[in-house]
């Protein structure tokens, strides 16, 4: 009687497998660069407003390291560049 191989020990599955687990593994690194971009972001605009020494009261701060939309962090950051108190950052949002 012939050796039965099962499906999930079978070479193609393996390599099914590899090629799924690869592309979480790039996935996930391309996540964690972009969540690394938007962070540095988040400390540039902070950053931004320390240099300037403008207070950044406890609830902007919190708005700041909670925001995720990388345009909106850029556009924080090219307003605090001319404010002159944290809560301009925001703008009329």
């Amino acid at each position: 009687m012939g050796r039965i191989q099962y499906f999930w020990r079978h070479p193609l599955a393996e390599q099914v497998r590899e090629e799924g687990r690869k592309e979480v593994r790039e996935k996930g690194r391309e996540e964690g660069r972009e969540e690394g971009r938007i962070e540095v972001s988040r400390r540039m605009v902070l950053r931004l407003l320390e240099w300037r020494r403008i207070p950044v009261p406890d609830a902007t701060r919190a708005r700041i390291e909670t925001c995720t939309d990388p345009d909106r962090l850029e556009t924080w950051a090219e307003r605090a560049v001319h404010a002159t108190d944290a809560h301009e950052v925001f703008g009329e949002e």
